[in-house]
């Protein structure tokens, strides 16, 4: 099950064609449980969606890791497991409470800056080369995405909900670029997801006794069908399936590389919410579209010198990477 070959830090240009994969088909997941995520919103509170959701992946993942026979637990750095208070414990909290006062439009401008933020945190503490190339298609896919999404009501948002939201933007992007880090001494990539998430959980339960406590109204008092099954459904999509893909890619693929497949996602929510909802897309809409992209496709697939190498884990003394299912 596991492959003996070393864990390498791969250049732009080298990307092979599993990771790619798996770095698109995160964004894919991370679009799509946005959606549904959403909907579920109407009528779960925001601390306690994210407990549904994060129950929901840890019961698949472990259903998963048990029938591949992979252990529950390894030998990874602590450190690693503990990152889920960060991402997506903290992060996605700030998220969902940010989403409740502002306009998904806004909400998804915001997130936008995230891959940014991860270039620039990679460049100061991982010592990633950020190429002028990178920083032009980065720029180009921002300006796609706002195309895409902009709304002239929008400007009216709450600053509370954009604060709240830049925050988890911040906490994603520490995330990623320590992660990045440590990861490759893991030796199996559904362990640290597990681990992460787990943690996630507890402060997930934390807020929703906190918000118990304060008097609030965590739990509803009646549960749709459909409320229930989008809870559900964009735990799998969010949290099992995006992390499990796009952490087994960044074992070998730079932070500030990785963060690029992240402005697919408000492309995937745009268009499978147009599918759900039977909008229309209009011109500009489509141009932005075909911006972001065009962006996507050169940060992914731009050809480079290499940008750095991680030794191989017979030099750094790990065990090799299973990657992502």
């Amino acid at each position: 099950m596991l492959s003996e070959r070393p864990i390498m830090l791969r250049s732009a240009g080298s990307l092979d064609r599993r990771d790619l994969a798996a770095l698109v088909g995160a964004a894919v997941c991370w679009g799509l449980g946005t959606v549904v995520s959403k909907a579920a919103l109407a009528e779960f509170a925001p601390v306690t969606l994210l407990a549904v959701q994060l129950a929901s992946s840890l019961i698949v993942l472990t259903v998963l890791m048990r029938w591949r026979g992979i252990p529950l637990t390894g030998d990874a750095p602590a450190l690693l497991g503990r990152l889920g208070l960060l991402n997506p414990g903290a992060a996605y909290a700030l998220g969902l409470l940010g989403l409740v006062s502002i306009t998904v439009s806004v909400s998804v401008l915001i997130w936008a800056l995230e891959p940014m933020m991860i270039m620039l945190l990679a460049a100061v503490v991982l010592r990633e080369r950020i190429t002028p190339s990178l920083v032009a298609l980065s720029i180009a896919a921002v300006v796609g995405i706002a195309l895409v999404v902009y709304d002239s009501a929008s400007i009216g948002a709450e600053v509370v909900g954009i604060v709240l939201a830049l925050a988890g933007v911040a906490c994603c992007a520490a995330y990623t670029v320590i992660t990045r880090r440590y990861i490759p001494e893991a030796r199996e990539t559904s362990q640290v997801v597990l681990s992460q998430q787990v943690y996630a959980l507890a402060l997930a339960l934390v807020l929703v006794m906190i918000a118990a406590v304060a008097g609030g109204s965590p739990l509803p008092t009646t549960i749709s069908g459909i409320a229930l099954v989008s809870a559900v459904a964009s735990g799998v999509l969010y949290y099992a399936a995006a992390y499990w893909l796009y952490l087994g890619a960044l074992r070998r693929v730079p932070a500030s590389i990785a963060a690029g497949s992240f402005y697919l996602i408000p492309i995937v929510g745009v268009t499978a919410g147009a599918l759900v909802l039977g909008e229309r897309l209009g011109l500009t809409q489509w141009i932005g579209a075909a911006v972001v992209l065009a962006s996507v496709l050169g940060i992914l697939l731009r050809s480079s010198d290499p940008v750095a190498s991680v030794a191989t884990s017979e030099a750094r003394g790990v065990g090799a990477s299973s990657g992502p299912v």
